[in-house]
């Protein structure tokens, strides 16, 4: 996507320095909708906040916490970035189950070189700085790098912005790329392409709240019906399974199985018949032994004469 718009006068405001956290990353802790982050490094960013208990030492937190709580209320965040985050990242990142299992988004592209931000919809940050503490100003005086950039609600900024970044995000810029085939570990033109609502669009629908409550309702129910998709194929693939295995069965194999049956019901039988046998002669031996006694019984004794 080349361009090269007319110049034109806008609104906008420079920042600089500690001017980064000041602006960029506070508007990014109280995004209500979405938040879009490119960056060419990802790093952990600590941001400052509410203690977490009283004896806790430091006032700060990993902004990964921020996105643990702005992924529950239904913010929609996104990371575009260039090459793997850092350990220290991706090790916070693992403890926020929220965030791994779609909370937070990561893509990653290695022709990404942009820096940008943007908030809501609403207002984009252009500029030097990657997202990092050093970059965006979280760091302390003597540790920030000179970065240097742009705040601007400028509603043909946004849409430009925003339409780049989307192009990128689902891939429609992977086709013509030299590291499509050889270079690049995950192609983004593998994934869904997505919706990008765009400034024009906002002014469309009335209102920036109703936007924000559509945009909040459609993930969630995205995700809704994949989840429904995704049971009804399962059940379908066990049934289809099912009926796959009972059809293999061939008539020869029903004989069989009924042959097994017949000789285990004889089997059955036969076992009947010998303890049936055996307890008629013990019947048979103990009438006989009876009747032995019973004669010895009335046989009278022979008489002595004096």
């Amino acid at each position: 996507m080349d361009f090269a718009l007319p110049a034109r006068p806008i609104k906008m405001q420079l920042v600089s320095g500690r001017g980064h956290y000041e602006a960029v990353v506070a508007a990014v802790l109280k995004a209500q909708r979405s938040v879009w982050v490119a960056t060419a490094n990802l790093k952990q960013m600590m941001v400052e906040g509410r203690r977490v208990s009283v004896r806790a030492r430091s006032r700060f937190r990993s902004v990964l916490d921020v996105f643990d709580e702005l992924a529950a209320a239904g913010v929609e965040l996104r990371i575009l970035h260039a090459s793997r985050p850092s350990g220290p990242f991706r090790e916070r990142f693992d403890a926020l189950p929220r965030l791994y299992e779609g909370g937070l988004e990561l893509r990653e592209c290695p022709r990404v070189h942009l820096k940008a931000v943007v908030v809501d919809g609403a207002l984009v940050y252009l500029g030097s700085a990657n997202w990092t503490g050093a970059g965006l100003g979280a760091k302390g005086e003597g540790r920030r790098n000179f970065e240097v950039g742009i705040l601007t609600d400028d509603d043909e900024v946004l849409d430009t912005i925003q339409e780049l970044y989307d192009r990128i995000w689902r891939g429609a810029e992977c086709a013509a790329c030299s590291l499509r085939d050889d270079g690049c570990e995950a192609p983004l033109d593998l994934f869904s392409a997505e919706r990008v609502v765009t400034a024009s669009q906002r002014a469309r629908q009335g209102s920036v709240a109703a936007e924000g409550a559509e945009t909040r309702a459609e993930p969630a129910a995205t995700k809704r019906r994949s989840a429904s998709r995704k049971g009804s194929k399962t059940r379908t693939a066990k049934e289809t399974a099912s009926k796959k295995v009972a059809a293999k069965e061939t008539p020869a194999k029903k004989t069989a199985s009924k042959k097994a049956a017949a000789k285990k019901t004889a089997s059955k039988r036969t076992a009947a018949k010998r303890t049936s046998a055996t307890e008629a002669a013990a019947k048979r031996t103990s009438r006989k032994k009876t009747g032995k006694k019973t004669a010895a019984k009335q046989t009278p004794e022979p008489s002595t004469s004096a």
